[in-house]
């Protein structure tokens, strides 16, 4: 199992940070979109870093337009030497239209049409095949020398996108190298409505599990004293009730027989009762989600629970001190 770490948002502790992750071992760093840009600081972290995979998980794909994304994705691979992994995702309506003043439908149909897109461009600077890609939303059809980039051996980067639902999994699997698994995902959820897909979607590909990856942020609840076992428990519970509130993530409360849980939680968050909400989180929904127990038992149980079903987790044990890091990083790896 790979595992990796996340780098800070914005850009004034990349380098620090980057160098941490290295000496660690971590297989990957992530950056996260949030309210700092999520590409630059891996331009850093490539500089200063070697062999580490770097990876957005996610940066908004409607936010913006192929065109852009196959050059940012261009050229980060190409500065990386070939360890850019671009990561993305759909965001909700709201945030598209009202956040980023871009169009929104059909989401799962349109970030299928942009994954094309982008390889038809990447087709054009490596291969030299005319650009002519015309879809329902978007269109690409001129590309001259002055604006073709300079093309590198390490081509374009692999592509993982974010998904839960039934249509935007179908996409992963037809299209791209990996998924990044939402962290509000329970095993059964995985076992029952991820994994099916995904293998049907390979299988099309003539392509093995084993040529896809899927990628995973575990919620931990953890801690060296009882005070700091509290803080994580209280953090990790408001957490899951804030991704339960939004209606994208309903089908998998479904899964559980949790479906009342959403409605309740979504008018909380429009009251403003986001601390509040972390109550409605009861034990066994905590479990589910979240791997709970003091920090020696965190591995084990990690490796218990996911072992065979994801191939990276995302985990940056705050539970431990930075000089167990190493060990632990092999105990998961190994």
């Amino acid at each position: 199992m790979k595992v990796d770490g996340e780098l800070p948002m914005g850009m004034g502790n990349t380098i620090a940070r980057i160098g941490q992750l290295v000496e660690a071992g971590y297989t990957g760093a992530q950056t996260i979109e949030t309210g700092h840009d999520p590409f630059l600081p891996l331009v850093l972290a490539a500089e200063h870093s070697k062999d580490i995979d770097l990876m957005t998980a996610i940066a908004v794909a409607f936010a913006r337009n192929p065109m852009n994304l196959a050059a940012i994705g261009n050229d980060l691979n190409a500065f990386s030497q070939g360890r850019f992994i671009l990561g993305l995702g759909s965001q909700i309506k709201p945030h598209i239209e009202k956040r980023f003043s871009m169009p929104w439908s059909k989401p799962a149909a349109r970030m299928r049409e942009m994954i094309l897109a982008m390889r038809a461009i990447w087709a054009t600077w490596y291969d030299g095949e005319p650009l002519d890609f015309r879809g329902e939303f978007y269109q690409h059809t001129l590309m001259t020398p002055v604006f073709t980039p300079t093309t590198s051996e390490y081509g374009p980067p692999r592509v993982f996108i974010a998904a839960v639902g039934p249509m935007m999994i179908e996409v992963a699997a037809d299209l791209c190298e990996g998924m990044l698994v939402h962290p509000l995902t329970s095993t059964r959820y995985l076992k029952e409505n991820i994994l099916p897909v995904i293998e049907r979607g390979l299988a099309k590909r003539g392509l093995a599990r084993r040529d896809f990856e899927l990628s995973y942020p575990v919620f931990v609840v953890s801690g060296q004293t009882e005070e700091d076992f509290k803080q994580s428990d209280k953090a990790i519970r408001e957490r899951i009730a804030f991704y339960a509130s939004t209606p994208a993530y309903k089908r998998v409360l479904e899964a559980h027989g949790w479906e009342t849980l959403q409605p309740e939680l979504n008018q909380m968050s429009k009251r403003g009762m986001w601390a509040e909400m972390g109550g409605l989180i009861d034990d066994d929904i905590l479990n589910t989600f979240a791997v709970v127990g003091e920090p020696d038992q965190i591995v084990p149980k990690i490796k218990q629970r996911y072992t065979g079903l994801v191939d990276r987790i995302t985990i940056n044990f705050d539970f431990a001190s930075p000089a167990q890091h190493p060990d632990l990083i092999k105990q998961l790896a190994g």
